[in-house]
């Protein structure tokens, strides 16, 4: 018997995250252990009066498979499909649904082949990175994810409906309170464990994530200037996830908005190669705030951490040019940064956050 909530999740995701349409060429991606959700987002788009254009993947991102990654020269890998560039350039919904067996399956894959297939999808995919189309990444709970969050697999499903089926509206309106004092403001300085860093978001907004396009939601977050980003951060609390790798101990110095030095305490090579796929990749393309009331721990899933209740995500990588964005990039990279021991946010000059905790 299916889990009742499931069906109240797939109603989540269709209504809140996506409002689909009659009509509607909706792509939907996942992994055979989610079939439960897949099937009742199948029957729901079906009532809807839209289609369900369903993809199923054993392991890999939206646009390839783990084991054709692996494999692939690297002149096809650079070449993306046509009937893929086809379907994301006509399809009006995204919606993307994460149930892995292994969480650390893709660990073995070079960074280039990471970063080459990213940057051969990267105009294709540019209608759901630029936020044309609605779109929604989402998780179903698996073994393998319980086992990462330290968490019986009964104990990692109610985590992950409570902190998903919110009331949105109301989580909304809080959220809008604490983004409205970073829109437009000079200087953003976060303060924590090894770190002193400031940026700024002059002539920008910070987009509120209530029921859009990442769930769990619970975050509010812009695009800094790409040339503000001045200091030094350490990502010292939690590994930096990417690529099914854990890269320990992240610390990195901006000047002038560019990486000038980084290091690592595991897989350093890793870290550099991936900040070397290209000019963008070493600028920041996000400033994000953590606030889900039921996300209160480390998870290893960065999608869940950086929603973490007082701590700061910094993305290294491609920006979002709804929200003003220019930085361009193959990698889009999110480290989260914990400031409940001690940290604070100020925003021009007037601290906003301290030790996890908004002043007001």
């Amino acid at each position: 018997m299916n889990d009742p909530r499931i069906e109240r999740y797939a109603t989540l995701l269709l209504d809140t995250c996506l409002r689909v349409e009659p009509g509607w060429q909706v792509l939907v991606w996942g992994y055979p252990a989610a079939r439960p959700l897949l099937e009742e987002l199948t029957r729901q788009i079906g009532r809807r009066g839209a289609y369900a254009l369903l993809r199923l993947t054993f392991g890999g991102g939206l646009v390839y498979h783990r084991d054709w990654l692996r494999h692939a020269p690297p002149d096809v890998i650079a070449e993306p499909a046509a009937i893929d560039v086809h379907a994301f350039r006509t399809c009006d919904a995204v919606l993307a649904v994460s149930a892995p067996e292994n969480t650390r399956d893709g660990s073995d894959i070079a960074a280039d082949r990471l970063s080459g297939v990213q940057a051969a999808y990267r105009d294709a995919t540019a209608r759901i990175n630029d936020s044309e189309i609605p779109w929604v990444m989402c998780w179903y709970p698996t073994p393998a994810l319980a086992q990462d969050a330290g968490m019986t697999t009964p104990e990692f499903e109610n985590f992950l409906y409570g902190s998903c089926l919110l009331d949105w509206a109301a989580e909304r309106e809080r959220m809008q309170r604490y983004a409205d004092a970073f829109d437009g403001a000079e200087q953003v300085r976060i303060v924590g464990a090894g770190t002193d860093l400031t940026l700024s978001m002059s002539g920008r907004r910070m987009e509120v994530d209530a029921g859009g396009a990442n769930m769990p939601g619970g975050e509010f977050f812009g695009c800094p200037v790409e040339t503000s980003a001045d200091g030094t951060i350490a990502f010292s609390e939690f590994p930096a996830v990417w690529g099914g790798r854990d890269v320990k101990g992240v610390r990195l110095r901006f000047s002038d908005g560019r990486i000038v030095d980084a290091s690592a305490d595991t897989e350093l090579d890793f870290l550099i190669a991936t900040l070397d796929t290209d000019e963008g990749a070493r600028r920041l393309g996000e400033l994000g705030i953590g606030c889900n009331p039921a996300i209160t721990h480390y998870m290893r899933n960065t999608h869940f951490d950086e929603k973490m209740d007082g701590t700061v995500h910094l993305a290294v990588g491609h920006g979002f040019a709804d929200l003003g964005g220019t930085n361009e990039s193959a990698v889009h990279w999110d480290m989260v940064k914990d400031l409940r021991p001690g940290g604070r946010i100020e925003v021009n000059g007037t601290t906003v956050q301290q030790d996890g905790v908004w002043v007001k």
